[in-house]
């Protein structure tokens, strides 16, 4: 019975770990079964493995608890396709909640041992209070499942707010760092005067502060994620309107040319009776100059086609060839908005590699079409001059410092859908390619 005191707790690992895991599911590198079944089991022969050294050694728990803990955070954020950032601050947001929850597992274990001098002395909690920390835990790990594998994990998801991230790992390493702060150096301190009581006000104070912090960044994190997709909503119906007024100015040109057809046909049959046949092509070659390209209609998706029309004819002003093959429907298998935020990121990559492309090697090529019933297939390719940079997996950014926003929003995107993205890059051409599912 003694062994199994510092084995529990050491064992408050495994919820911790269960608890990170909850909401990033979607973003596991092998499946989750497997990683269950060899994590499980390693987390528990290392709590085991470490519980008898403490034992052996009559040595405090703390040491053995940090590096656990530091072994635990190194598979997570290894065991994830998300940046370092988010694993990052998730893992600490979790450790941080199981610090206050062994402060007031202290305070417990303090209580407990009221009446018990010697038993006041172990390294350790008492049997007890070392089975209320790890039932204490494993309740916290249940109540949070539900807001952990919803509302956090559409956080998780959503790449809308990553600036959010830069930040908020400060919260919970604050805490970590108060909760340190608090372990008496000796066992008999808490027992002076109302340090226990005042230890369990601050330990219990703590948690809620820390809980409370969490849930405050939480709603922030999903109004800004509201209003970053009315945004690119607003976006799209920019585009929507420009292309409208495109589409408006060319109709007037198409009807402006109709309406001054007969009076060319007039001027030819003039020129045609002279026989001048010089001033006859010269005049042709101007009537035809001025006829307005209608090559402006791409698909029959009005959403897709507006940001096609626009990324054309920012394009056509920068005399980049543009070449378009895209057939998408009026109702589609996939998330509209989705789709038109893929093509958006990588047609606007596209064009702004380019601008930075010489002249005679500037090219742009979209392809687009549905697969199937449930699959959209994407394909934007590009010249580009320079280096791309990549960095274990992320493309850097050409514009700053830091990984590159568009491209991790298509990929997450894509797997968000239940479909892939991939990026191949050579001889001086980029291209990316995405499938969406339905």
């Amino acid at each position: 019975m003694e062994l199994l005191r510092p084995i529990l707790e050491l064992g408050v690992v495994i919820p911790g770990m269960l608890l990170a895991y909850f909401p990033v599911k979607s973003s596991l590198k092998q499946p989750l079964s497997k990683l269950v079944l060899w994590l499980v089991l390693l987390l528990a022969l290392l709590c085991a493995a470490g519980g008898v050294v403490c034992y052996a050694h009559r040595m405090p728990t703390a040491p053995m608890l940090a590096a656990l803990t530091l072994l635990a955070v190194v598979i997570y954020i290894k065991t994830l396709r998300i940046s370092l950032w988010k694993s990052g601050t998730i893992a600490l947001s979790v450790c941080a909640v199981f610090a206050c929850i062994n402060s007031l597992c202290r305070a417990i274990n303090a209580a407990m041992l009221i009446d018990s001098p010697q038993a006041q002395a172990a390294p350790w909690f008492c049997l007890r209070s070392a089975i209320c920390y790890h039932a204490i835990c494993w309740l916290f790990a249940a109540i949070a499942y539900y807001p952990a594998t919803h509302s956090v994990r559409r956080m998780v998801e959503d790449d809308n707010f990553a600036q959010t991230w830069y930040v908020f790992w400060v919260l919970p390493l604050v805490f970590i760092a108060l909760n340190l702060f608090m372990i008496p150096k000796y066992a008999d301190t808490l027992y002076t005067g109302r340090v226990l009581q005042g230890y369990f006000v601050i330990s219990i104070t703590l948690l809620f502060l820390m809980l409370f912090f969490n849930a405050i960044f939480l709603l922030m994190a999903i109004s800004i994620n509201r209003n970053v997709r009315l945004q690119q909503e607003n976006q799209l119906l920019s585009m929507q309107q420009q292309r409208y007024e495109s589409l408006k100015a060319a109709i007037e040109e198409a009807r402006q040319a109709r309406h001054d057809l007969r009076h060319q046909l007039c001027q030819l049959d003039a020129l045609a009776e002279e026989g001048n046949l010089e001033k006859t092509k010269a005049y042709l070659s101007g009537a035809v100059s001025r006829i307005p390209s209608l090559e402006m209609h791409f698909c029959e998706n009005r959403a897709a086609d507006s940001v096609v029309g626009y990324y054309w004819a920012l394009a056509k002003r920068e005399n980049i060839p543009y070449s378009v093959q895209i057939d998408l429907p009026e109702c589609l298998p996939v998330d509209e908005i989705n789709l038109c935020l893929v093509l958006s990121n990588l047609l606007e990559n596209a064009l702004e590699a380019s601008l930075r492309t010489a002249p005679a090697r500037r090219r742009i090529k979209l392809t687009a079409y549905l697969h199937g019933n449930s699959l959209a297939l994407i394909q934007v390719e590009n010249t580009y001059d320079g280096v791309i940079r990549e960095k274990g997996g992320v493309f850097q950014s050409s514009k700053r410092k830091g990984d590159g926003v568009g491209l991790q929003s298509v990929c997450h995107i894509a797997e968000k859908s239940g479909g892939a993205s991939t990026v191949t890059y050579q001889d001086g051409v980029f291209r990316a390619r995405v499938m969406l599912r339905g």
